[in-house]
C-alpha cells in the first residue's frame, strides 16, 4: 500500500491503527542501532534509510538525484515488509540472516531478494533486526554498492 507521507511520523499516522505500535517499535529499533552516516526519510513511499548526498554525492545510479537507498520498511496489505539492500548485495549477510532467523521466530522465513515479509506482526524478531541493522556501516554499504555497480 502506498501512503502519501512526508515524514516517518506522517507515514505511521496513516497506517491502520493496530499496526502503529509495531511500526513505531521497528522504527525505534532501526534508529537506535543504525550506524552513523545514514539518514531517515521517505523513499519510494516507505520509511527509508539512505546515504545522503552530503556523504555520497553521486546518489543512486538509477536516479542520481535520489540519495543512495540502504533499507526501508512498509506496511503492506497483508504484511509489514523490511527491505535491506545489504542482504541482497552481500551473500554472507544473506546467509547469516537465513541461518539466524529460525532461532528468533517460530514462523517460516518469507523472503525475496532484499525483502522480508512479516505476516504476523506480533512475531517480528526485533532482536534479530537489531543485529542486522548493526552489521553494515555506511562506508561498507557505499563500498559494496560501488563494487557491484562497477561490475555492470
Amino acid at each position: 500500500m502506498q501512503y502519501k507521507a512526508t515524514s516517518a511520523e506522517d507515514y505511521i499516522s496513516q497506517v491502520p491503527e493496530e499496526r502503529r505500535p509495531t511500526l513505531q517499535k521497528l522504527r525505534q529499533v532501526i534508529n537506535d542501532n543504525l550506524p552513523e552516516g545514514f539518514e531517515e526519510g521517505i523513499q519510494y513511499g516507505m520509511i527509508g534509510y539512505y546515504v545522503p548526498h552530503s556523504v555520497y554525492p553521486d546518489g543512486y545510479h538509477c536516479d542520481p538525484k535520489t540519495p543512495l537507498p540502504f533499507m526501508s520498511f512498509a506496511s503492506q496489505k497483508n504484511s509489514i515488509n523490511l527491505y535491506h539492500s545489504g542482504i541482497y548485495a552481500k551473500p554472507e549477510l544473506h546467509d547469516w540472516w537465513v541461518n539466524e532467523y529460525p532461532k528468533h521466530s517460530s514462523r517460516k522465513l518469507d523472503m525475496g531478494k532484499s525483502c522480508v515479509r512479516f505476516k504476523k506482526i506480533d512475531d517480528i524478531p526485533f532482536e534479530l533486526i537489531t543485529e542486522l541493522v548493526q552489521k553494515m556501516t555506511c562506508q561498507e554499504w557505499i563500498d559494496l554498492y560501488e563494487a557491484n555497480i562497477k561490475k555492470k
